[in-house]
């Protein structure tokens, strides 16, 4: 059975005062907090066994190279996939970076066509549009509705700048032969809006025979059970700090048959087979794809996460957030019915755990500030997602995402104090 106050315990930080206040985080959607097991692990690593890994003849290098592979064995089973097609990166957006350059270079022409969606946050976005520019390739954007879901059909509208042209439409208007690569979020990091992965695929190798799938699992993978040898994509991206891991170390899983033709991202140790002055050939997967030094700490501290997650069950993690988030939409409603909030994004059904708002006639920065020095942090702005936000009609949002170790209690304290923000400039 899942039970939240034993799951914060876990949580050394949300015993921490904020301005006073205990500590009601809201905020996981840009970086989860870690619990002991993650923390002490890495401390263990720092104390024990600190060397880098491979090559290493002696006992702490081996070691270190043992818990590293741990780690991507346990990555691999946690989203089913094999162990070679799991590359360490630093975070989603390098990720993404790594498929636009060393696959996007090698396969992408004048003539061709790339696929994205307005939810996109800008690691998924800015990519694609900076190698369809090199390229001279054409940028499609699936546009959202009024509620942030994704639209099927609607006649297409070419928006033009500095000689780079955008054509905007439906997805099913905007997939032809011509489209290379369709990239899309799993959930939206703004509005929660979770995305039909399997109809969208289906769609896909219907209508574009001939594309690859990248899917961003930023704020996918953290919140559901993934399985990538059922979703029938060829990439996926993710970060370890938004599935309670460290910072600084994230994941590209890719079709063993497609990284195996593409070239590496980065040069330099490690990700060499031989080298001579006149050249070098290239390591074996994943080693190809993961040039220098990694984040070893950071790895080992993914494992654990990873660890933790599996202990909780995923399903049990989806269950509870959607519970969470139910309860908070139902109590957001009640502040819209007041005329305190507007709210943007899908209902419940199809939304993840975030809830994107603005109280009404007060800047989104200035709420979030209230709110901190009631304890309470929620993030504001556009959220690495200008072009979604501002289609809205507003410069900037509040946004509240939840997680595993949030409580309804935590939405009451929030509800209450998103009151007391007009009595500020009343």
């Amino acid at each position: 059975m899942f039970d939240v106050n034993k799951i914060r315990e876990d949580f050394p930080i949300l015993k921490r005062k904020v301005n006073g206040k205990t500590l009601v985080y809201l905020d996981s959607g840009a970086t989860s907090q870690k619990p002991e097991l993650v923390i002490e692990t890495m401390n263990k690593y720092y104390r024990e066994t600190n060397a880098n890994i491979h090559r290493g003849v002696y006992q702490m290098s081996i070691e270190s190279t043992r818990l590293v592979d741990e780690s991507r064995q346990k990555v691999a089973r946690f989203i089913g996939a094999r162990v070679e097609e799991i590359v360490f990166t630093r975070n989603t957006s390098e990720s993404i970076n790594l498929v636009a350059y060393s696959w996007g270079e090698e396969n992408i022409k004048a003539g061709d066509a790339i696929v994205i969606t307005k939810l996109e946050h800008h690691s998924n976005m800015i990519p694609w549009q900076e190698l369809c520019r090199r390229k001279g390739a054409e940028l499609r954007v699936i546009d959202v509705d009024e509620t942030g879901m994704l639209i099927d059909q609607k006649k297409q509208e070419v928006i033009q700048e500095n000689g780079f042209k955008v054509v905007l439409g439906g997805l099913k208007d905007l997939l032809d032969l011509k489209v290379k690569m369709v990239a899309f979020t799993g959930q939206s990091n703004v509005l929660g809006t979770v995305t039909p992965v399997e109809s969208i695929v289906k769609m896909i190798r219907k209508q574009s025979s001939f594309s690859l799938i990248l899917v961003d699992g930023a704020q996918m993978v953290p919140h559901m059970k993934v399985d990538v040898a059922k979703m029938d994509i060829d990439f996926l991206a993710f970060s370890g700090h938004k599935m309670l891991g460290p910072t600084g170390v994230g994941v590209l899983w890719g079709r063993k048959e497609v990284l195996n033709k593409m070239k590496p991202f980065l040069y330099g140790g490690d990700m060499i087979g031989e080298v001579k002055l006149t050249g070098a050939t290239w390591a074996e997967l994943p080693s190809k794809f993961e040039a220098g030094t990694p984040d070893i700490a950071g790895i080992v501290g993914l494992g654990a996460a990873v660890d933790y997650l599996q202990m909780v069950g995923m399903e049990n993690v989806h269950n509870y957030e959607n519970e969470i988030l139910e309860y908070a939409l139902n109590k957001m409603e009640e502040l819209k019915e007041e005329k305190i909030v507007t709210l943007y994004g899908p209902d419940s059904e199809t939304r993840g755990g975030a809830i994107a708002f603005n109280v009404n006639g007060i800047h989104a920065h200035d709420t979030a500030q209230i709110l901190d020095n009631f304890g309470i942090a929620v993030r504001s702005g556009q959220h690495c997602a200008a072009p979604l936000v501002t289609s809205f009609g507003v410069s900037a949002m509040v946004r509240a995402t939840f997680y595993l170790y949030n409580t309804k209690e935590e939405v009451d304290y929030l509800v209450e104090k998103i009151r007391e923000v007009p009595k500020v400039f009343a």
